[in-house]
C-alpha cells in the first residue's frame, strides 16, 4: 500500500521537504543570531550612555576608526566652532519623522585638529537646492558635551549622491570633510545631547536600546515550520494511503455486483427439463 511513495510526484514531494527542513531550520538560526547581535547592541548602548565622560581625545583621532564599544560613549570637547567649514546633511528626520537636516560644524581644538560636531536638527525649507536657514553656531572658546558616533559610510544603506547643491552632504564622514577643510579630524563625530540655547538646532535624540525586535520569534516560527513539514509529510502519506485502500475496495466492490450469474448443476437441469411423454 506504500509502493505509492516510489512514483515520480511522491519522490518530488519528499525530496522538496527534506531539502526544506535543514532550509527553515537556517533561517531560524540567522534570525536567532540577529536577535542575539541586537540584545549586545542594547547592553553595549547602555553601558556607553552610563560611563562617564571622557575627553573625546581619548577615543578619537585622525584617520582611526572609532571603536565598536566606544560608540554612544559621552564625550567632552574644547574649541572654538569654525562656520566656514559648516555643511548640513541632507534627508535627516527629527522624532516626530518630519523631514530636514542636521548640521555639521567642526569644532578647532587648541591643538589645530577639529571634531565634527552635529548640533542638532533642522527642518527643510520650501527649496531644497538651497541651503536653509541655521542658527549661527556660538562664537568664542566653548566646551562641547554629546554621544561619539562613528563615521557613516554607503555600506549603512545611505547613497552618497554626487551634485549636491553647496554645503550639503548625504554622509557624516570624517575623512571627506578633512579633504574638504584640509584640515585634520578625528576620526567619528560628536552628536550633541543638549543645545546650548533657544534657539539652536534640535538636539538628536537618544537611541532606542530597550526594544529587542521580533527576531527571536521569527527564529522560533521557523524552527517550528521545519518541524511540521515531516509532520505535515506523515499526514499526507497516511491520508493517500487511505484513499488508495478506500478506491480499491470500492473497484472490488463494483466488480463483485457486475459479474454475471453462474451455471446451475446437472442435476437441476434435469429437473427442470420438460417431459418427453
Amino acid at each position: 500500500m506504500y509502493r505509492f511513495l516510489l512514483s515520480r510526484q511522491w519522490v518530488i514531494t519528499t525530496l522538496v521537504g527534506l531539502a526544506l527542513i535543514p532550509a527553515m531550520i537556517q533561517l531560524g538560526f540567522w534570525q536567532f543570531h540577529r536577535h542575539e547581535h541586537r540584545v549586545a547592541r542594547n547592553d553595549q548602548i547602555a553601558r556607553s550612555l552610563s560611563a562617564d565622560p571622557v575627553p573625546v581625545t581619548e577615543l578619537a583621532a585622525p584617520g582611526r576608526t572609532v571603536a565598536r564599544d566606544a560608540v554612544w560613549r559621552t564625550v567632552t570637547a574644547s574649541g572654538t566652532y569654525d562656520p566656514q567649514g559648516e555643511v548640513v546633511v541632507r534627508m535627516r528626520t527629527d522624532g516626530d519623522g518630519n523631514q530636514g537636516y542636521f548640521v555639521l560644524t567642526p569644532l578647532v581644538m587648541a591643538d589645530g585638529r577639529a571634531v565634527l560636531v552635529n548640533r542638532g536638527w533642522v527642518p527643510a525649507g520650501g527649496d531644497l537646492t538651497k541651503f536653509p536657514d541655521v542658527p549661527a553656531a556660538p562664537t568664542g572658546k566653548v566646551t562641547v558635551t554629546g554621544r561619539l558616533r562613528a563615521d557613516e559610510t554607503t555600506a549603512s544603506g545611505i547613497k552618497n549622491t554626487a551634485g549636491l547643491p553647496p554645503r550639503q552632504v548625504m554622509l557624516i564622514n570624517s575623512e571627506q570633510r578633512a579633504e574638504e577643510l584640509k584640515r585634520p579630524l578625528l576620526g567619528g563625530y560628536v552628536e550633541l545631547t543638549e543645545a546650548p540655547g533657544k534657539d539652536q538646532p534640535r538636539p538628536v535624540g537618544a537611541p532606542d536600546h530597550s526594544s529587542i525586535g521580533p527576531h527571536m520569534a521569527y527564529a522560533v516560527q521557523w524552527w517550528l515550520f521545519a518541524a511540521f513539514v515531516p509532520v505535515g509529510w506523515f499526514i499526507l502519506v497516511r491520508r493517500e494511503r487511505r484513499d488508495r485502500a478506500a478506491a480499491a475496495a470500492a473497484a472490488a466492490a463494483d466488480a463483485e455486483v457486475g459479474e454475471p450469474a453462474t451455471a446451475a448443476p446437472d442435476a437441476e437441469v434435469a429437473r427442470t427439463a420438460p417431459s418427453s411423454e
